[in-house]
């Protein structure tokens, strides 16, 4: 009341009597009244003052001081902007799209940390590491478990391991950066570029092995296994299998197609079908074949030089399918397209690969070698035979940096991943593609890479198949308001004594959303998970926690 009172006098006296009213105060301070006095005499005066204010101000226009602006200028002295037309809002700059909290996606974490837990315990990994960003940005990253057992060292989002062949994902960008570039032809053969790699036959006749085939697995050149019947028959028992799932499902078409309506003759072709079916794959079901990791090729301890060098491994090796023909996946087959890379770009393949690196901030990224000191580098385990926990055995990776050689953090991952979702999606956007920074590989390129490839497989996901250093599902949905295929692309990886997982689940961008100015890429969300125990596979866990998230946006 009496600070309300002070501001009315203020006002009702004229600056120039200021110094006397500052005079008064002070030898008012000098009296000594009563409360009630003080009181009474207050409200008397607020009356009386706010009486003659409103009056005064009711009739009169105050005049400007000398120096104030007028009321059309800006404090500044520049005219102001003239006021909106009645009715429209005055116009304001498009506000970019708010960025993702993690705050908002508090559910999405706590389901996915209790899956990652779960998941932890049932393989009994060491140490897991998850790293997720939506829209481009880091929205959670943790660590479980220990990076080192020995010495109680936990996992943490800075953590480095293995990230095994999610390195041929990174071996891809070289690859197009060189053929956007035109200093790459994905369709000759490899000896124009590599000639100490020989000229190769199949049957006979002389085949090519090109770089397109060798990205998607289809040349023909070996993995780990060396026994060409081996393969071959396991080849022949997965294609059987196939053959019958197909014939079942097929059966069960049309017997929905016809009502359910069959007679016995049908119904007896259709049981001795199956038992032919089966009695095929049991006669042709192969013997045992060693598991990756049962491979001596796994854990080889020699140091190459040069990827030229490591190609002494499997270069006179005969090819095991006709190029084209059969999907082989094959690390060894991107040990040769180093050395394609390390020719077109007139580089050694490690310096290529590290100026990828700096482009895409990926600074925790190398590749895997023992004597360096590499900090935050995990260890890494394996169960022996009597199930205790052990360290793996020295291994030397030189000879396959461009299919499982390089070690990584979810961080770096992610921007990796983000980067790709960015180039893949920049294209859609018509509007603003004038506007924005292109990508690090064009639209087209990610295109390109993100189409899945005829004759592949996607052995993590067998609703997809491989395209070029990636595995891609499409988007699929055959019954309304039943389960809907998201379109993701993904790639795991498996090492000695670690497994991995990046994986891509864009936004579907409609028509209508291109055509939003509020739209910015990359739009999606982007999970890895790293982990320091081998076999452990890694690309349901991830996709379910790429849903959850992508939930908790759209809501």
């Amino acid at each position: 009341m009496y600070r309300f009172l002070g501001a009315a006098t203020r006002r009702a006296v004229p600056p120039e009597s200021w110094s006397g009213q500052r005079r008064w105060s002070h030898q008012q301070s000098k009296w000594t009244l009563g409360h009630g006095w003080v009181g009474g005499l207050g409200l008397g005066l607020g009356l009386v003052l706010g009486a003659k204010l409103a009056s005064g101000l009711s009739g009169a226009t105050p005049a400007p001081s000398p120096g104030a602006p007028r009321p059309d200028e800006s404090p500044l002295g520049e005219p102001l902007s003239p006021a909106p037309a009645p009715g429209l809002p005055p116009w304001q700059p498009p506000a970019p799209p708010p960025s993702p909290s993690p705050e908002r996606f508090a559910r999405a974490i706590e389901s996915s940390r209790d899956l990652l837990h779960r998941i932890k315990d049932e393989v009994g990994a060491p140490g897991i590491v998850v790293g997720v960003s939506v829209d481009g940005k880091e929205v959670w990253s943790e660590g479980l478990g220990y990076a080192d057992v020995e010495n109680r060292v936990p996992c943490k989002p800075e953590t480095v391991m293995r990230i095994a062949s999610i390195s041929k994902s990174l071996t891809m960008v070289a690859i197009a950066k060189l053929w956007e570039e035109g200093r790459l032809d994905l369709d000759i053969p490899v000896q124009k570029y590599v000639p100490e790699f020989p000229e190769k036959e199949y049957e006979g006749e002389k085949v090519s092995v090109t770089t397109r085939l060798l990205i998607s697995h289809l040349s023909g050149i070996r993995h780990y296994e060396k026994d060409m019947k081996k393969v071959k028959e396991e080849k022949a028992y997965k294609a059987l299998k196939k053959m019958k799932e197909t014939m079942e499902f097929n059966q069960d078409k049309d017997l929905k197609e016809i009502g359910g309506k069959s007679n016995e003759k049908s119904e007896f072709a259709k049981a001795k079908t199956e038992q032919d079916s089966e009695a095929k794959c049991r006669n042709s079901k192969p013997g045992k074949k060693k598991n990756d990791f049962e491979q001596d090729e796994l854990y080889l301890k020699e140091k190459f030089e040069n990827s030229i060098e490591s190609l002494r491994l499997f270069k006179n090796d005969p090819l095991f399918f006709k190029p084209g023909s059969q999907f082989l996946y094959s690390t060894f087959g991107y040990s040769l397209l180093a050395a394609v890379v390390e020719r077109a770009s007139g580089q050694k393949f490690l310096d290529y690969m590290q100026k990828i690196f700096h482009d895409l901030d990926m600074v925790t990224t190398v590749q895997e070698e023992y004597e360096p000191m590499i900090y935050n580098r995990a260890r890494f385990y394996v169960y022996n035979k009597k199930g205790r926990l052990i360290n793996t055995p020295y291994v030397d990776n030189s000879y396959k940096w461009a299919g499982g050689g390089f070690l990584s953090t979810v961080g770096d991952l992610l921007k990796f991943g983000n980067a790709m979702l960015y180039g893949y999606q920049v294209g859609m956007l018509k509007n603003l593609n004038e506007k924005l920074l292109p990508g690090y590989l064009k639209p087209e390129t990610m295109v390109m890479i993100w189409t899945p490839v005829p004759n592949t497989e996607m052995s993590w996901d067998r609703e997809g198949k491989y395209a070029m250093a990636w595995g891609v599902v499409e988007k699929k949905q055959i019954y309304g308001s039943c389960r809907q295929q998201r379109h993701y692309a993904s790639h795991t990886g498996g090492a000695v004594g670690a497994s991995s997982v990046l994986l891509i689940l864009p936004e579907d961008l409609e028509v209508e959303t291109t055509d939003n100015r509020m739209t910015i890429p990359p739009r999606g969300v982007v999970v890895t998970i790293i982990c320091n125990m081998q076999s452990v596979g890694l690309n349901s866990t991830a996709l379910r926690i790429a849903l959850e998230f992508d939930k908790d946006k759209s809501d």
